[in-house]
């Protein structure tokens, strides 16, 4: 399988990132794996799509091994053509990009997509998950109760009606400018609603009083909850002192995720819309009953869900690439993002 990643710049020392751990088990089972960020992509004259890429030789990688060599001299850095990959993971985010590469990807995803590459997530539903209005498009049990606005006015009467509301920018990750606010802290609102608004909209969220036991990220493959050996993909954030963010590089501390059938039904409620849009993996931010986000760009924790699972997640995800692959080139024909997931 030749297989090509986006990310969002080449030199990285994330070496426990889920990225590198799919590039590296990828390079050891075999694989031909090309890496380029948003910035290297082409189009070319004759009609195709093209990037400057990088490669590790062939051989056995941890992902701290596969990025001491893929930064290093041992690499092969040269120009390829998109339309010769079996798939394309686009696994950049666009939340902390510039403005000209947010959606560089998805163009030239869709391009390679012309030529029979098979492209994840689909970027044709990429595009509609720009930001976290995505998550309004889904059924309504699923999601706390939401304004979005960029009215101080909406937000005082929200407030008002919920006590305890959530503030937090439409775009960005991370967890990155989310504050809490309670209705006897009425004169705090002004100075956050002009820091959150300052890039845009203004997301307020109901509080979830279950936050406070932290949040679990459960990850679905082709719209499942995925499985593999028996143990799901799986972790649990605990939030740490008053921050309310259970988000790692906020303090958070990782826990065994304890599944529950609410997550079971969430998961399924959702399912249906993330096949149709072609999210072949999708990481699912749960608290309580309700589902803070859906991450469809470069969701990540792999390594945090093996820790506790004891079971190598990113294999599962090689197999399912590797049949969607058998397939294409046994039919000789595209298949809908319906029919793909069931591959």
């Amino acid at each position: 399988m030749r297989l090509g990643i986006v990310v969002n710049v080449m030199d990285s020392s994330e070496k426990g990132a889920t990225t590198y751990r799919m590039a590296a088990d990828a390079v050891s089972a075999g694989h031909e794996v090309w890496l380029m960020s948003t910035g290297n992509l082409a189009y070319n004259p004759d009609d195709t799509v093209g990037a400057f890429a990088r490669s590790v030789p062939p051989g056995k990688y941890t992902s701290e091994k596969f990025l001491n060599v893929f930064n290093s001299d041992k690499a092969t850095n040269k120009w390829i053509t998109l339309d010769d990959l079996d798939v394309l993971l686009l696994r950049n985010n666009p939340s902390v990009q510039k403005a000209w590469a947010q959606s560089a990807a998805i163009h030239f995803g869709r391009l390679a997509m012309r030529h029979g590459v098979i492209v994840l997530n689909d970027p044709n539903g990429l595009s509609k998950a720009m930001n976290k209005l995505y998550l309004q498009t889904f059924p309504e049990p699923v999601r706390p109760r939401t304004l979005v606005t960029r009215s101080l006015s909406r937000i005082e009467k929200f407030l008002e009606e919920e006590g305890t509301v959530i503030l937090k920018p439409l775009q960005g990750s991370g967890g990155a400018g989310v504050f809490i606010l309670r209705d006897n802290e009425e004169q705090n609102l002004e100075d956050i609603f002009d820091s959150v608004s300052r890039d845009g909209y203004v997301i307020a969220q109901e509080y979830l009083p279950a936050a406070a036991e932290g949040d679990t990220r459960l990850f679905l493959m082709n719209g499942v909850p995925l499985q593999y050996k028996g143990k799901y993909a799986a972790f649990r954030r605990i939030r740490t002192g008053d921050d309310i963010r259970s988000n790692i590089h906020a303090g958070g501390r990782l826990r065994r995720a304890e599944l529950n059938d609410t997550m079971f039904q969430l998961a399924e409620m959702v399912r249906p819309r993330l096949v149709e849009d072609g999210m072949f993996l999708v990481g699912l931010d749960i608290v309580g009953d309700k589902l803070m986000e859906i991450n469809v760009f470069s969701p990540g924790g792999f390594g945090s869900a093996q820790m506790f699972e004891k079971v190598n997640f990113t294999h599962a995800v090689l197999e399912a690439l590797e049949r969607k692959v058998d397939y294409m080139r046994y039919y000789r024909r595209n298949f809908s993002n319906v029919e793909l997931a069931t591959l």
